[in-house]
């Protein structure tokens, strides 16, 4: 408890931002409805997010260390409020792809902020549980950001106000907290080719979860609405999705600790697959099986991101987990622009179910990619520890360089 009253400023600012950003998604895929965007400009709203993430990951570490923590959040928080309250002065779909692209800015602004903060306070003693916390609270607010369009009324300008006030909420424990800033950490450098370097299976892995977790927040409020749902229900469908993720991480993180972590990948894409084809067919069967799949569905695809970065760290030297994480990361970025935009045109063109099936296409791959590096190179004798891995930031891997040395 008192560890969690030390970072509480820190805590808070999460919940306020996760809250505020983790709701436009799934709010604009709706509005986009109401307003009569076509289904591939609505996926482009959440190319766009994925996009600002991308750039944001990037600059922020520079503008850090170039104006500090507390100004760098202040100028992220600004931006996403922006682009939340400039929803409400058009309905022209490219303006509001603008507009996502700095609430991208913003969540990866402010999680780079936060999570060097974090790693700057926490000592050797305190850093698991001050991880556990943090994992908690994000995972919580992400699973109350979903609930919380149930009562927003789409394309209207109390929701995206209210949103923006969460933002803007946000600066406030952060910028007024009394607690010292830290030094500014160096920026990683961005070396995609060392993610392949230590596994090229990790990188497909990654991508793949992109495809996944990507294409099914950003437009699994599309295919809630083509299966019948309400927008309370849609709630509760995104919602049973990350429930299903949050809890898989346990079990999936004891599999990949005692077994081959390439054997579980591939398992893991085959019920990834099984359960595509079970969301699929419970379209048909009430509002219960729906939810229930979805949450199958977030069981089997959700870990895939934490077990390919495990086995990457697997290959990776001590000095070099800084920079691999952040490579990884920029794949699972590259994975994410282009997965809600084809996600949605094939909606259009096929379907719902075809959301579906493009995600167990892409685990198919995986499998047979799996497979091939099965047969190039044994499995290290030596591994690290798995730890959930949050794609928040390109210096994550600063809060779980420790972790994954306990072996």
């Amino acid at each position: 408890m008192r560890l969690i009253i030390s970072f509480a400023a820190l805590l808070l600012s999460v919940v306020l931002l996760q809250l505020s950003t983790g709701g436009v998604g799934p709010l604009d895929a709706i509005s986009g409805l109401t307003l009569g965007f076509s289904k591939e400009q609505i996926g482009l709203l959440g190319s766009a997010h994925f996009l600002g993430f991308f750039i944001g990951c990037w600059w922020s570490p520079r503008l850090m260390g170039t104006v500090g923590h507390s100004r760098a959040f202040a100028a992220f928080t600004a931006l996403g409020a922006i682009g939340l309250i400039g929803h409400t002065l058009t309905d022209n779909p490219l303006a509001w792809a603008a507009m996502r692209i700095a609430s991208g800015l913003c969540v990866a602004g402010c999680y780079t902020v936060i999570e060097a903060w974090l790693n700057a306070k926490v000592t050797n003693e305190t850093r698991g549980r001050a991880m556990g916390s943090y994992r908690i609270v994000d995972m919580g607010a992400s699973l109350a950001a979903q609930l919380i369009i149930a009562v927003l009324p789409p394309a209207a300008y109390v929701s995206y106000n209210l949103l923006a006030i969460l933002c803007c909420a946000a600066l406030l424990p952060l910028t007024l907290t009394r607690a010292s800033q830290p030094e500014t950490p160096s920026a990683p450098r961005l070396r995609p080719k060392l993610a392949w370097r230590c596994s090229p299976l990790a990188v497909a892995g990654v991508i793949v979860a992109a495809l996944s977790s990507a294409s099914f927040r950003m437009v699994g409020p599309l295919y809630g609405q083509e299966v019948g749902l309400g927008i309370d229900q849609i709630a509760f469908f995104l919602a049973a999705f990350v429930l299903g993720g949050a809890l898989a991480q346990y079990p999936m993180g004891w599999l990949a600790d005692k077994y081959d972590r390439r054997w579980v990948l591939i398992w893991l894409s085959v019920a990834a697959i099984l359960s595509s084809g079970v969301t699929i067919g419970a379209s048909g069967l009430g509002t219960l099986a729906v939810m229930t799949s979805a949450a199958l569905f977030g069981f089997t695809t959700f870990p895939i991101f934490s077990v390919s970065a495990a086995h990457a760290h697997d290959f990776a030297k001590s000095n070099e987990r800084v920079e691999l994480s952040a490579a990884l990361m920029f794949f699972f970025a590259l994975g994410a622009i282009a997965s809600p935009f084809v996600a949605s045109a094939l909606i259009e063109n096929y379907g719902p179910s075809a959301l579906f099936a493009m995600i167990a296409l892409g685990h198919l791959g995986l499998i047979s990619f799996g497979l091939t590096r099965m047969r190039a190179r044994p499995t290290p004798e030596q591994r690290t520890q798995y730890v959930y891995a949050p794609r928040t930031s390109f210096v994550i891997g600063r809060l779980l360089k420790r972790s994954r040395e306990r072996r």
